[in-house]
């Protein structure tokens, strides 16, 4: 009989984009795939109940450590995709000696620059919590600013916005998306390590799946390394060129 797993896959392009590639990898052997496409929270809710049998990916520990910590007995930590991390960035044509860190957004003649409207993502997010941190860290509601949660495209669509216009603007974002794939975003300063620094994706499978699961296929889930760089280009050709997953995974250099 055919094994067949549950993939859960946070609802975010660049997730899907590395899903594509798990997808892929268990189909070569034979493995069928279902997946269902969930909020943060939501997916965690999902393998701690046993309805979903692996999850692409934890960004560990920072991001979704705490969603993780309940289960983590009942998992396997298949292996690291990729080292995301959370990031303020503004596009590269706001002056460096102006801006460079997350405090410089309080000066007042940058204040008086900046987009107020600061276009973040769903509040489950590590970089949407972060972001809510470092409001209240530097005081930026006081400066004028106020962080919006939002859907990714809302994010997309108010940074290239102010990009079109050239804006000075900050977005909260992460290493790897799409949007480095065709803009050039700097990273702002973070000294007090609000962002939580770099993460580990982590392909998750419950060990009760895992037992199910042939060797090879195992073996194989266990050999994937992406990168960030490649992951970028993945999420670039999900959701902009509009690629399947599956059909994006199929792009990568053997």
């Amino acid at each position: 009989m055919r094994t067949h797993l549950t993939l859960i896959t946070i609802d975010l392009s660049f997730h899907a984009a590395s899903a594509g590639v798990a997808a892929a990898a268990l189909e070569k052997h034979g493995v069928s795939v279902s997946e269902w496409r969930v909020p943060h929270e939501r997916a965690f809710e999902l393998l701690a109940s046993g309805q979903g049998d692996l999850l692409c990916s934890a960004w560990l520990p920072g991001s979704h450590g705490t969603y993780l910590a309940p289960i983590e007995h009942e998992v396997e930590k298949l292996t690291v995709l990729y080292t995301p991390y959370a990031l303020w960035g503004v596009p590269d044509y706001v002056p460096q000696e102006a801006v460079s860190t997350l405090a410089d957004l309080r000066k007042t003649e940058v204040a008086a620059r900046m987009v107020k409207i600061i276009q973040g993502i769903n509040p489950g997010a590590g970089i949407s919590r972060f972001s809510l941190e470092i409001m209240a860290r530097y005081g930026l509601e006081q400066a004028g600013y106020t962080f919006r949660h939002g859907s990714l495209d809302d994010c997309v669509a108010a940074f290239e916005q102010a990009v079109a216009r050239r804006d000075w603007t900050v977005v909260p974002l992460w290493q790897p998306q799409f949007l480095h794939w065709s803009h050039r975003i700097r990273e702002l300063a973070d000294p007090e390590g609000l962002l939580r620094g770099r993460d580990e994706a982590t392909l998750l499978i419950r060990k009760d799946a895992l037992a199910r699961l042939p060797q090879a296929a195992a073996a194989e889930l266990r050999g994937l390394r992406l990168g960030n760089q490649a992951l970028t280009y993945l999420d670039h050709l999900v959701a902009r060129q509009g690629l399947d997953p599956l059909a994006a995974a199929s792009r990568l250099p053997a």
